[in-house]
């Protein structure tokens, strides 16, 4: 296909917003894609193949969808816009293996839709120009459902893509960072300039590769107690762990206790929630749990 005749071209794309009378709409975090370039680092990053499947959520008017139809096999399309429906239906007609859904994702059965519509591939990648106003929930959901993921490549906003991708000890490391790196192994492919989408947004964008794990990092007893304990530590990042699990974990009581159970895990109380590693929150998860501290 020559690359005037796609659609992430600036002007296929304007051509089609113009022909269906397209708005956008703010609130639902719209900005299309014009840049081929970009489009091929984020295509390229999910490893497709024509014998596995891709996801894709909040298509827009198809410049991604379009291009993981010429690499999968089976493509499916989930959005929530329905006035773009028709237009998804009609841009994408010549590939019978692209499925469009009018749905929001975060309600979405995604067990259930994996099923449908993948049973014919080995494999599944995320392959996403995610809204920006959902990009956490949408990505936990994704990891959190233990879906037969390969791969998540995601656009979003580069603040977000760093703090996914930070390691201990900086400002950028914390919840966040535990909560997907636990699931997966997180590699940023590019930053992206806010001149290559229509309209532009506020911010700068990041490409972000999620390789989704076969196993956690740290063996972990209870997730939601592991998470509880890492949400509790960071609850005010410039107080220490032993003030923010005090406030937490151990309302009312002294501090001997506490302190003598992060003893146990090997942490001094005195440090602050960033600089501790996944092996460490999982170490004093196990000793907090044990002591039946909940």
């Amino acid at each position: 296909m020559s690359g005037f005749d796609q659609i992430s071209s600036p002007t296929r794309t304007k051509e089609i917003i113009q022909r269906y009378g397209f708005s956008f709409k703010k609130s639902l975090g719209q900005n299309f894609l014009i840049d081929q370039n970009i489009l091929d680092k984020i295509v390229g990053a999910a490893g497709l193949s024509p014998s596995s499947g891709a996801l894709e959520i909040g298509p827009g008017i198809g410049a991604l969808t379009e291009r993981l139809a010429l690499e999968a096999g089976a493509v499916t399309a989930v959005e929530i816009d329905r006035r773009l429906i028709p237009i998804l239906r009609d841009v994408l007609a010549a590939y019978p293996h692209v499925k469009v859904r009018n749905d929001d994702v975060l309600k979405v059965n995604l067990k259930e839709l994996f099923a449908e519509d993948f049973a014919a591939v080995d494999k599944v990648s995320v392959v996403a120009n995610l809204p920006y106003y959902v990009t956490t929930p949408i990505l936990m959901k994704l990891l959190e459902e233990k879906l037969p993921l390969d791969n998540i490549v995601v656009m979003i906003q580069k603040e977000v893509a760093e703090r996914m991708a930070a390691s201990p000890g900086g400002k950028e490391y914390g919840s966040l960072s535990i909560a997907v790196q636990y699931y997966s192994e997180p590699e940023l492919v590019c930053i992206v300039p806010r001149t290559v989408f229509i309209p532009q947004p506020n911010v700068e964008s990041a490409v972000i590769r999620l390789k989704v794990r076969e196993r956690p990092p740290v063996e972990v007893a209870d997730e939601k107690h592991f998470f509880d304990v890492v949400q509790a530590a960071f609850t005010q990042r410039r107080k220490t762990i032993a003030n923010n699990l005090k406030a937490r974990f151990f309302p009312g009581e002294g501090r001997e206790r506490l302190e003598a159970l992060l003893a146990e895990a090997g942490i001094e109380p005195v440090r602050r929630g960033e600089t501790l590693s996944i092996a460490e929150y999982a170490r004093l998860s196990a000793v907090l749990l044990a002591a039946g501290v909940k």
